[in-house]
């Protein structure tokens, strides 16, 4: 269960702040809106929720199957239309020693697709006809 406080000062050009147990955020209009801009709009939380809950999920599915992973790196683009709605592009980089074999590559190009039809959050925005798309990226170091 999530609690969130948010508190908001001013009008429109004013700021506010979203506080949860491990979570404190300032919180704006964006100027396109007519706001201040100075903090997140909410495709900003959107997009957040969405890509924490993808790179959990690949995470977590890496880790049930003991790969190497030494560490996940992703950007995240979302873009929310009238015309179009919400997309949202995820590019998950992944890095994997030098020795990882081939079965353990092919398990993360799966990973990549798999985490995002097991993401709770993704599947809540596709429902709700975000499209979500998923450029990942293997990297051997």
């Amino acid at each position: 269960m999530a609690h969130l406080k948010t508190v908001w000062n001013g009008s429109t050009k004013g700021t506010g702040t979203i506080t949860a147990d491990k979570m404190d955020t300032q919180i704006a209009i964006p100027t396109v809106s007519g706001g201040s801009g100075d903090g997140a709009n909410p495709t900003d939380l959107l997009a957040a929720s969405a890509a924490s809950c993808y790179a959990m999920t690949l995470i977590a599915l890496t880790a049930a199957r003991k790969l190497p992973v030494i560490g996940l790196a992703m950007t995240t683009d979302a873009v929310n239309s009238k015309d179009k709605g919400l997309k949202i592009v995820h590019y998950p980089e992944v890095s994997l020693p030098e020795s990882a074999t081939e079965e353990e590559i092919k398990f993360v190009e799966r990973a990549f697709n798999t985490a995002d039809m097991g993401c709770h959050i993704g599947n809540l925005l596709k429902r709700a006809d975000a499209e979500i798309k998923i450029e990942g990226k293997i990297t051997l170091i």
